[in-house]
């Protein structure tokens, strides 16, 4: 006993305690709550190992005095002590429920509160989102309505073009059939026989000759829309199935040339079905050529386009310039190659007709006929491809084509007719079921013949 008293005694555990105890006071308002939390852990541990050596120093003297020494003061001194900290232990044992339990309903309330709440601020969203749902559905119908009132205005300026065109060639013959009825209530010096072989009834101008300037203007400003409409249509569509862009613009180019060959070769045929017609029964001041001309004109609903669509598309079905994959068939541009054929049968009856103008891969740049596309090389001589051909009159360009002009034209040329070669073009497109038909007729004997011609 006296050997760990002494050494309590050598520890000065007391003194260390109360230096913490100062030291602590005296930076409790300084240091930060764990710190302070961490100091009286550290005086509860070390209060614990005085108390640990004191009991082993009382167990010791209690041992050292026997069995009865000492008894009297435990009772008195110990046993109160030892009673009045389990008493104080159990009491706040038994007050922690009754807290716990008040601070379990006040929180009970506040969740319920706080999910009442959630609730309330969920449904406000709700509507909110609902009312954004009905406004957005509302805002979709008054687009499609503006669409279609767009789509209206469109078909009435069509229809306002259509009506001033017909206003001026009515007009025309108005002026004309005036100046007819002045000469005829005007004296003629001429016999009544000779009226019929009259030079002023002979030069009098057909429906054609009237309006020939009127279907011209029109036809060119309908010919720079399909450019800046059609064209476009036609080549998104072709997009969803082809990659390339090159490609699908020499499709569309070939496709405008192909047409034109198609609607020039249905015209003559055309002509020469009418001249045949109206050739026995022909008389009048005009002649044969005008009277063929201005029926061609007045009926050019009876032009059989489908069939130069046909034509066009089994054209472009052997064309060996193109190469696309199998799974794509030319059918899907027919509204533009349609479009197209009325437009170049329609030209065909102007005085003088409008063709296209000749063009071919790895020629020369010709600012006066072509413009370059956005991606070509604008240092670059030599035209790789075209987008979009030239409209001429008399070898006179009235309306620019597009071309793409790069550096190695010759030989990016070169290498696309090989490549193209490289794929036969009947095997490369036989999984079409509509294009094998169409590449079947193409082999009759009437349709050889007509293209050969």
């Amino acid at each position: 006993m006296a050997d760990s008293l002494r050494r309590l005694v050598n520890s000065s555990s007391f003194s260390l305690l109360q230096q913490k105890l100062e030291s602590w006071y005296k930076d409790y308002h300084v240091i930060s709550c764990d710190q302070n939390l961490n100091r009286c852990c550290e005086l509860v541990e070390l209060t614990s190992k005085i108390q640990g050596q004191l009991f082993s120093i009382l167990n010791q003297t209690a041992r050292e005095g026997g069995h009865y020494a000492g008894v009297e003061t435990l009772k008195t001194r110990l046993l109160p002590w030892l009673g009045t900290c389990f008493t104080m232990a159990s009491s706040s044992f038994l007050r922690t429920p009754a807290l716990t339990s008040f601070s379990l309903v006040d929180a009970q309330l506040a969740l319920d509160d706080t999910k009442n709440k959630s609730a309330t601020t969920l449904l406000a969203t709700e509507d909110e989102i609902l009312q954004l749902r009905a406004e957005l559905r509302s805002a979709q119908d008054q687009v499609e309505l503006y669409k279609r009132k767009l789509d209206v205005f469109d078909d009435y300026e069509r229809q306002v073009r259509m009506l001033r065109d017909e206003v001026s060639i009515l007009t025309a013959e108005k002026t004309v059939l005036q100046e007819r009825l002045v000469r005829s209530r005007s004296p003629s010096p001429l016999p009544p026989r000779s009226r019929a072989s009259s030079p002023l009834r002979s030069e009098s101008p057909t429906r054609a000759q009237l309006t020939n300037s009127a279907r011209h203007a029109r036809l060119v400003s309908r010919f720079s829309d399909l450019y800046a409409t059609e064209r476009l249509e036609a080549q998104s569509l072709l997009r969803r199935y082809i990659d390339d862009l090159e490609t699908v613009q020499r499709i569309i180019f070939i496709a405008a040339v192909e047409s034109f060959q198609a609607a020039k070769l249905a015209f003559r045929q055309f002509k020469l079905r009418v001249r045949k017609t109206l050739g026995p029964s022909h008389f009048g001041p005009e002649t044969l050529e005008d009277a063929v001309m201005d029926y061609i004109v007045r009926n050019l609903d009876l032009y059989d386009v489908q069939a130069s669509v046909n034509d066009v598309i089994n054209a472009m079905n052997v064309n060996p310039r193109i190469s696309f994959p199998a799974e794509v068939d030319f059918v899907l541009i027919s509204s533009f190659i349609r479009e197209m054929c009325r437009i170049a049968f329609a030209m065909q009856t102007l005085d003088p007709p409008l063709d296209l103008a000749f063009s071919t891969d790895g020629e020369l740049y010709n600012d006066i006929k072509y413009r370059r596309s956005y991606d070509s090389e604008f240092t670059a001589p030599l035209v790789v491809y075209h987008v979009w051909p030239a409209l001429v009159e008399d070898d006179a360009v009235i309306v620019k084509g597009e071309a793409v002009t790069r550096r190695g034209a010759l030989v990016k040329s070169a290498l696309w007719r090989s490549r193209s070669r490289s794929s036969s073009p009947v095997r490369s497109r036989s999984g079409s079921p509509t294009r094998t038909l169409m590449f079947n007729r193409s082999l009759s004997p009437e349709r050889l013949t007509i293209s050969r011609l």
